[in-house]
């Protein structure tokens, strides 16, 4: 109130209306997922891959440690371009290479139009973060333990459908299991056996009480 309008930015404005993209804009849902809540639980899976990872691999010769705390802003804000481009089904966003390189493209352009609404001090170090392109260290590592997150968190989505008592998302429950296999992540796996399982225990369950 009162302001300049030059001293304000719309950033985290424009941040909060993700809760208003949908996601599997394709299928039925029995609740409807946005890519706000989606973010949180990419964002923690990933931290949580980024921690298995450094423990899986500290005693190796010339490991160079993932942040797993930078694991986790990737995960935050990976669909944040979304809020610009929507949320684009998978089946078209891949379904050609062609297709696959334009929609990075739209990404990286949506990436530099929200970053713009931050002062210019700061606008580096949120690019990093929302341009599909990472940077830094430990770059493949880093982008595979999010993309593994990013199908956990849609796996898990299916479980609570099918939990719901919906067949909708059956098939698309069998294929990121085997895309979640074909990353060929060792710590994705370790947690598929060890944290999964419990996404379909009840509320007694889950405090032990049965």
């Amino acid at each position: 109130m009162g302001k300049n309008k030059k001293e304000v930015y719309g950033f985290f404005a424009m941040l909060d209306r993700m809760q208003y993209i949908s996601r599997w804009g394709l299928m039925r849902n029995s609740r409807v997922e946005n890519i706000k809540e989606h973010s949180f639980d990419v964002a923690v899976i990933a931290q949580c891959l980024a921690n298995m990872y450094n423990d899986n691999h500290k005693d190796e010769e010339g490991f160079e440690m993932i942040d797993p705390f930078k694991a986790a802003a990737y995960g935050l804000y990976h669909d944040c371009t979304e809020i610009l481009t929507g949320d684009l089904p998978t089946p078209i966003k891949y379904r050609n290479e062609e297709i696959k390189n334009a929609y990075k493209e739209v990404e990286s352009e949506a990436a530099h139009s929200l970053v713009s609404l931050l002062p210019d001090e700061l606008q580096a170090g949120y690019l990093d973060l929302l341009d599909p392109s990472f940077k830094g260290k430990n770059d493949e590592v880093m982008k595979k333990i999010v993309k593994a997150a990013d199908k956990i968190s849609a796996y898990i989505k299916c479980i609570r459908e099918k939990s719901s008592g919906s067949t909708e998302f059956a098939s698309a429950m069998k294929t990121l299991e085997k895309s979640i296999d074909k990353l060929g992540l060792e710590e994705a796996q370790e947690f598929m056996k060890k944290y999964i399982p419990a996404f379909e225990y009840n509320l007694d369950q889950l405090n032990g009480k049965e």
